[in-house]
């Protein structure tokens, strides 16, 4: 006989989300401080990196997006 230690009722999907918020938010910690690093050691490129910098906080952000969406689409 199998004993049942706790039970899961709700969205579990909720509980995805909230841990997998942790990738994209080590993500974008990891771009600005790459564009912060870049920018301090050669100021005259600010411009060039800051176009990089966005467009990983925007991929970044999308995987966040995903992660919200995902379990809304395919759970039950």
């Amino acid at each position: 006989m199998i004993e049942v230690l706790a039970e899961l009722e709700g969205s579990i999907g909720s509980v995805g989300y909230g841990i997998a918020t942790i990738g994209p938010g080590i993500g974008v910690g990891l771009v600005w401080a790459a564009y912060i690093q870049a920018t301090a050691r050669q100021p005259e490129s600010a411009g060039l990196t800051r176009t990089y910098a966005f467009l990983g906080f925007a991929l970044a952000e999308a995987l966040a997006l995903i992660g919200f969406v995902a379990p809304l689409v395919y759970g039950t």
